[in-house]
C-alpha cells in the first residue's frame, strides 16, 4: 500500500494535548495532520446542545495553573471567560470559596460537623494552607514554557530567575507529600468520616500534595462563555488557519515503525517524519508494529513498555446525570451556586463500612441484579457529587426561566461493564438516574424531582466509547496499582513526552500522573517543542 501523503508530523488524538501540539507545530510552519477517532475534537473538553440547553460533556471548568491563559495568549486565541466560583456543601452546611481566607470558613464548617475533632481539623487545614503555599509558588507566574523570556531580559532577571529558586525549593517539599491522601490524613485524625468528607471526591490513592492543593486550585477556576467545548473549537480554528490538516472520525489501526507509516481503520496510509501520540496509550502499543527492526536494545525497550502498559489500568471514571429542570437559575444560585461539591451524608463511605460491590456480590442472597441495586442505592446516599449549572455562568446556555444541571459522582468501570455484560445496562442507567434525582430532592433541592422535565446519563462505558480512554478513565492511569507506566515527577516532566519508539512522542493524560487540563496542555507543548527540535536537527545543512 502506497502512502497517500508524507507529513512532517502526524498528531493522533484531538484532545487538549493533541490540539496544543498540532497548533504549535502548525504555527511554526510544519506540515501537520491531526487525526481524531471521534466525530468531534476536544476529548474531555466538550459541550453539546440538547433541546435549547448546553451541557458540558467532560470537564466542568478550567483551571489556569499558569498554563491555559499563557498558551492562549501565545497562540493568539481570544477566549472570553468568567470567574467560576466553587462551593463545598456537607450535610446541609455550605461554604463558598471566594479567596484564600475561605479556608477559615471551611475549617469552621468542618468544626460544626465534627465538634469532637476541632484540634484535628485545625491541623488538617494548616496542612492545606502549607500545600497552598507550595502551589502558589509553582503556579505563581505564567509557566516559562509559554513565555519568550530570551527576548525579555527584564522578565528573565526580575521574575523568572527568582521564581526558579523558589520553585526548586517548593517542588522538593511538595514531592515529599506523595503518599495517598487518606493515608496522609491519618497522621492528623483517626476519624475516618472526617477524612472521607475531605477526600472521597478524589480518585483512589490520589497523592496528598495533589489533593490538598485543590482548595487553592478551586480559586483559579474559570468558565468560557459558550461552554467548555468552545476552547476545542478555537484551537481547531487556529490549526486550520495555519494550514493544518484535520481528519475526524479517523482511527489509527497500525503504525509501521520501520517505514514511519500509519494506516487508518479504513485502510488509508500516511507517512510521517515524527509522530505525536495524544490518545489512549494502550492503543499506541497495540498499533505499533516493529517490523524488521534489528536494533535488539530498542526492541527490548519497546516490548518492556508494551508489557507495562498492558499490565496497568485506567484510573477512576464517573457516572453523570444531565437534567433539564423547570426552575429558574436563581433557585440553584441560592442553594449551591454555579459549581459545587456536595456530600449529603457526613457519615462517609468508609465509616459506614459499605462493602465494595464485589464483596456485596459474594455475600448476596438472591439474584445479582438485586444485590447490585441495593449496593448502588447505599453508595449514592453516602457519596460526594460535583454539581454544575452552566447557565449560572452564561445566560445563553439554557432557555429563560429553566436550568440545565449536571451531577457527577465516581463510578467503577468494572461494575458498569459487568452490568452491561449481564444484559441490564439500560435498566442500570435508569435506576441510577432516578435514585440520584430522588436523593437530590430529599436532601438539597426540595421539590426538585417534580420539576425535572428530562434526564439522561453518561457512564464509564460512555466515556470509553466517546473519548477512546481505556476503562473510561478521566485522569489517565490509576494510582492504586503500584508502579505507573508514566512519569509522575514534576521536575522530570520533559522526559514524559519521550517514548522508546523511534520518532514517536507522547502527550496528554496518559503521559504524566496525576493529570488534568493543565498537564494535557503542558505535555502537548513539550511534545511540540521536542518534535520541532528533532526536525531541525534532522534537516540537512545547506
Amino acid at each position: 500500500m502506497e502512502k497517500e501523503t508524507v507529513y512532517d508530523v502526524i498528531v493522533v488524538g484531538a484532545g487538549m494535548a493533541g490540539l496544543t501540539s498540532a497548533a504549535y507545530l502548525c504555527s511554526q510552519g510544519y506540515r501537520v495532520l491531526l487525526c481524531e477517532k471521534g466525530e468531534k475534537a476536544g476529548g474531555l473538553v466538550s459541550s453539546f446542545e440538547y433541546e435549547g440547553f448546553v451541557f458540558d460533556g467532560g470537564i466542568r471548568a478550567f483551571e489556569n495553573s499558569g498554563v491555559l491563559l499563557p498558551m492562549l495568549k501565545e497562540l493568539g486565541i481570544a477566549l472570553e471567560m468568567v470567574s467560576n466560583p466553587v462551593s463545598i456543601g456537607i450535610a446541609g452546611e455550605w461554604v463558598r470559596l471566594v479567596s484564600k481566607d475561605s479556608l477559615s470558613d471551611y475549617r469552621k464548617m468542618l468544626e460544626k460537623l465534627f465538634p469532637e475533632n476541632v484540634a484535628d481539623i485545625a491541623a488538617i487545614t494548616a496542612e492545606i494552607e502549607k500545600v497552598m503555599g507550595y502551589m502558589d509558588v509553582l503556579y505563581g507566574i505564567d509557566n516559562p514554557l509559554f513565555v519568550d523570556y530570551a527576548n525579555d531580559k527584564e522578565y528573565l532577571v526580575k521574575t523568572l530567575l527568582p521564581w526558579l529558586l523558589k520553585y526548586q525549593l517548593n517542588i522538593r517539599k511538595a514531592s515529599k507529600l506523595d503518599k495517598p491522601i487518606n493515608e496522609h490524613l491519618k497522621r492528623f485524625t483517626d476519624n475516618q468520616a472526617l477524612i472521607d468528607m475531605i477526600t472521597q471526591h478524589f480518585f483512589k490513592d490520589t497523592p496528598a500534595f495533589f489533593a490538598l492543593s485543590y482548595f487553592g486550585l478551586y480559586l483559579d477556576y474559570n468558565y468560557p462563555i459558550g461552554g467548555t467545548g468552545v476552547l476545542a473549537e478555537k484551537m481547531l480554528g487556529r490549526i486550520r488557519q495555519d494550514g493544518g490538516s484535520i481528519l475526524l472520525d479517523t482511527q489509527i489501526g497500525k503504525i509501521d515503525i520501520s517505514n514511519r507509516t500509519v494506516t487508518t481503520a479504513d485502510k488509508r496510509s500516511f507517512g510521517y517524519k515524527k509522530l505525536v501520540w495524544c490518545a489512549d496509550m494502550k492503543a499506541l502499543y497495540a498499533a505499533a508494529e516493529l517490523g524488521g527492526s534489528s536494533n535488539r536494545r530498542q526492541r527490548t525497550r519497546i516490548e518492556e513498555q508494551q508489557e507495562r502498559i498492558r499490565a496497568n489500568h485506567g484510573g477512576d471514571s464517573i457516572f453523570t446525570v444531565y437534567m433539564t429542570v423547570e426552575l429558574d437559575k436563581s433557585f440553584f444560585e441560592g442553594i449551591c451556586g454555579a459549581h459545587a461539591f456536595y456530600t449529603p451524608n457526613k457519615s462517609g463511605l468508609s465509616s459506614r463500612k459499605l462493602p465494595d460491590w464485589q464483596d456485596r456480590l459474594s455475600e448476596r442472597i438472591g439474584d445479582e441484579k438485586a444485590a447490585l441495586k441495593t449496593w448502588l442505592a447505599e453508595y449514592l446516599v453516602l457519596n460526594t457529587y460535583e454539581i454544575s449549572c452552566p447557565v449560572l455562568r452564561d445566560n445563553s446556555l439554557a432557555p429563560e426561566g429553566r436550568t440545565g444541571i449536571i451531577v457527577s459522582t465516581l463510578m467503577d468501570y468494572q461494575l458498569v461493564k459487568r452490568v452491561k455484560d449481564r444484559g441490564w445496562y439500560g435498566e442500570f442507567k435508569d435506576y441510577g438516574t432516578q435514585q440520584l434525582i430522588a436523593l437530590l430532592d430529599a436532601t438539597l433541592f426540595p421539590g426538585f424531582a417534580g420539576k425535572v422535565s428530562a434526564a439522561f446519563c453518561s457512564t464509564p462505558l460512555t466515556i470509553e466509547s466517546r473519548s477512546g480512554n481505556a476503562e473510561g478513565a478521566i485522569t489517565g492511569w490509576a494510582f492504586a496499582q503500584g508502579e505507573l507506566p508514566s512519569e509522575s515527577r514534576f521536575p522530570k516532566i520533559k522526559q514524559a513526552v519521550m517514548t522508546p519508539i523511534p520518532d514517536v512522542y507522547q502527550a496528554g493524560q496518559w503521559t504524566f500522573s496525576p493529570s488534568g487540563l493543565p498537564i494535557a496542555i503542558l505535555t502537548g507543548k513539550l511534545a511540540a517543542d521536542a518534535v520541532s527540535d528533532a526536525l531541525r536537527k534532522d534537516k540537512p545543512e545547506k
